[in-house]
């Protein structure tokens, strides 16, 4: 986070007030738990208890983050991932402690020796009971793997579409300043597209935000794009500006922004746009704007303009494909992302770019893009300023990413591949999150029970 410019330690209080809690409120409520009933009921709860409070951090309001839940660090295990079509990623969440609290119960039944001021809740589960959560555990796990396995067996869709990524890795200064640049930029992004168009692809996507400018509303930017397209006879998916762009209803002298995808016909045309619909809160707008307060060092005094947030989850076409794009950090949003796949999209999008953050935030951003594919069992393709740009089938296997000298971020170069097309969606594009519902609903009830046994 400190690689964020702007970024200081006030702020970094300020996210840890919001973040930390979190954890701590795990070991204050399971603890209560297990003073009342027991260390094994509440080792049994906590797999509930945990994917309740991500549950919740991942639904509140302007306060909604989705990232770096526990199920996204088995991104690289497709069979037990593949669980998340289910119940999303807060089952594999549920998996990783449930686990976890077996092997609480296996170390307390085996070494725990209570003394005996020790209250009788602290005592070590008995061998029966050991033996019957370590085994409905492990059949459990074991069922997940099944599943797992069973599924990676079904054929990938032999219908695809040749589509070719670009990553510019433009320097993170000169993206302060685009127009200053905007001759390199251009350039950069010609040249690849140039070479890219050399392997055939029938789409060719730039990233976020990958413009030195205003399209739409810059006649001479315009042309150079239109004759670029025209040059290379494919369609184009282009990030634009992350300054004000053309959105239909507004002025074009209104001084909000909107972070935008244009999408080009191989003839030059703008086919259509789609407009960023969830924006970074204190960043790219201001939660509760005119009620609260906020104080100058989250939101600095005169600071005018802010993006407009799109409304319409816009498809676009490709020789019959349907397809969504999801702009930065918007992948990391379960429900916005399955709502593409609902209304029809045969594969995905993301174009970003994770530059601001050094390189911790590409690698998890990549974890949570492998989730977003297996949950709704579609394809999806990143096109990243500075990496990982890549493509990752229905089955959440990463395909192939742009590297150069065995590096995949913060390096230039593009990557051509086919992406298979599907549309059957699961159980978690149709219904969301049912299961972690469920869970929130369990937990809560245990916690009623448990004041009330308190008061008893």
């Amino acid at each position: 986070m400190f690689e964020v410019p702007g970024y200081r330690f006030l702020h970094h209080i300020f996210i840890g007030l919001y973040l930390g809690p979190l954890f701590g409120l795990f070991g204050l409520v399971f603890n209560f738990i297990a003073r009342r009933w027991g260390v094994t009921p509440a080792a049994l709860t906590a797999p509930l208890l945990w994917v309740s409070l991500e549950f919740i951090r991942s639904n509140l309001g302007f306060l909604t983050l989705p990232w770096a839940l526990l199920a996204h660090s088995q991104y690289q295990s497709p069979p037990i991932i593949q669980l998340s079509s289910l119940t999303g990623a807060y089952g594999i969440s549920f998996l990783i402690v449930m686990v976890n609290s077996a092997l609480t119960i296996l170390i307390l039944a085996f070494f725990h020796r209570p003394a005996r001021h020790e209250p009788a809740p602290f005592f070590g589960p008995s061998m029966r009971t050991t033996v019957s959560i370590v085994l409905g555990t492990a059949v459990l796990t074991g069922l997940v793997f099944v599943y797992g396995h069973m599924t990676l067996r079904k054929p990938v869709s032999e219908k695809t579409v040749r589509t070719s990524l670009l990553q510019g890795n433009i320097d993170r200064e000169m993206k302060t300043n685009p127009k200053k640049h905007a001759s390199f930029i251009m350039q950069k992004y010609a040249d690849l597209s140039r070479e890219a168009v050399q392997d055939q692809p029938r789409l060719i996507v730039w990233p976020e935000a990958a413009t030195p400018g205003l399209v739409l509303m810059n006649t001479t930017l315009l042309k150079q794009l239109t004759s670029l397209v025209r040059e290379t006879g494919t369609h184009f998916l282009i990030g634009s500006s992350e300054y004000a762009k053309f959105e239909k209803g507004h002025s074009s002298g209104s001084i909000g922004a909107g972070n935008t995808a244009l999408f080009f016909s191989p003839e030059g045309k703008v086919l259509g746009q789609y407009l960023k619909i969830h924006l970074v809160p204190f960043s790219e707008y201001i939660p509760l704007k005119g009620i609260m307060p906020w104080p100058r060092f989250i939101v600095p005094e005169g600071k005018r303009t802010y993006e407009i947030p799109g409304k319409e989850f816009t498809l676009f076409q490709v020789d019959g494909a349907k397809f969504g794009t999801v702009i930065c950090w918007e992948i990391v949003f379960p429900e916005l992302f399955r709502q593409f796949v609902r209304d029809g999209a045969d594969f995905m999008l993301n174009i970003t770019n994770e530059g601001w953050f050094g390189e911790a935030a590409h690698y998890q951003m990549l974890a949570i893009s492998v989730f977003r594919a297996v949950e709704n069992r579609v394809s999806v393709a990143r096109a990243a300023n500075t990496g990982i740009s890549c493509f990752i089938n229905p089955f959440g296997k990463i395909i192939s990413r742009v590297q150069n000298n065995n590096r995949d971020t913060l390096v230039e170069g593009y990557i051509t591949g086919e992406i298979p097309l599907s549309r059957q969606g699961t159980f978690y594009t149709r219904h969301g999150d049912v299961f972690a519902c469920i869970a929130l609903f369990i937990t809560s009830i245990v916690i009623i029970l448990t004041f009330l046994k308190a008061q008893r």
